[in-house]
């Protein structure tokens, strides 16, 4: 395991612990109901808006499963989403007007659909990150990368991250290599010089390893064994939480 010069960080299951919000469904349908009757329509009441943003919700997650087998795959936009997997049967003018707001709307679905939490270790990782010039980034697939933004924002951590790379902002996803070479571009690294930490193994692991990162760690999160097909791929390591990173990490400064 070679020191690394950057540390590519996964957000959820890695820096975050993620819960999901049973009423962000009814909340977000609320809203869009109230978008629509601001604009006139009355079609559609909300729980038929409700039943549709479950739905393509649902039919999201499956197309991401799939996607997790192609050699560089691509980034749903915010307005695909919207207009295609939620409002594929809406009258003309709904499905047009939730179009326009896609992107705001996909910010929205982020903030209500999940609770976040830092995981133990986090603070003092990225401390000690920053202590042995050691560069931490973000490199994770999101809905909307502004979320994650705004939560590392909001606990004062946004300025410890060197560089921080979103699925929907640049347009692929993991386990599309790119994500891991964009990051390395920007921080001027090769993948050989960085450690990858995710916490999934058809995303994470993978791409980990198609991008020739120095070395591949994967972190136990409430979603690691949730997984959809085997993959030949394996971490280098596996670690607990932060603090085990830290720990593990910590042992290539002395050798």
């Amino acid at each position: 395991m070679i020191r690394p010069k950057a540390l590519l960080l996964d957000f959820g299951g890695v820096l975050v612990e993620t819960a999901r919000r049973p009423s962000w469904a009814a909340e977000l349908a609320a809203e869009v109901h109230g978008l629509l009757a601001r604009a006139g329509f009355d079609g559609l009441g909300v729980a038929e808006v409700e039943a549709d943003v479950r739905a393509g919700a649902r039919a999201d997650s499956y197309w991401k499963d799939s996607t997790s087998r192609l050699p560089a795959p691509r980034e749903m936009t915010h307005r695909e989403f919207w207009a295609d997997y939620v409002t594929a049967d809406w009258p003309e003018q709904a499905r047009a007007l939730v179009a326009v707001e896609a992107t705001p709307l996909c910010r929205r679905m982020g903030e209500l659909r999940s609770g976040r939490e830092l995981r133990p270790g986090t603070e003092e990782l990225l401390a000690a990150c920053r202590e042995r010039a050691i560069l931490p980034a973000v490199v994770s697939n999101a809905l909307c990368g502004a979320v994650h933004r705004d939560f590392l924002a909001r606990a004062g951590l946004d300025h410890l991250f060197a560089a921080q790379v979103y699925s929907d902002e640049v347009g692929v996803r993991k386990p599309n290599p790119e994500m891991i070479r964009l990051a390395c571009r920007a921080l001027g690294a090769d993948p050989a010089e960085t450690w990858y930490v995710g916490d999934n193994h058809d995303r994470d692991v993978v791409c980990g390893v198609r991008a020739g990162a120095g070395a591949t760690v994967l972190m136990v999160s409430r979603s690691t064994a949730e997984i959809p097909y085997r993959v030949r791929q394996r971490p280098d390591a596996t670690v607990d939480d932060p603090r085990d990173l830290l720990n593990f990490l910590e042992t290539t400064w002395t050798t």
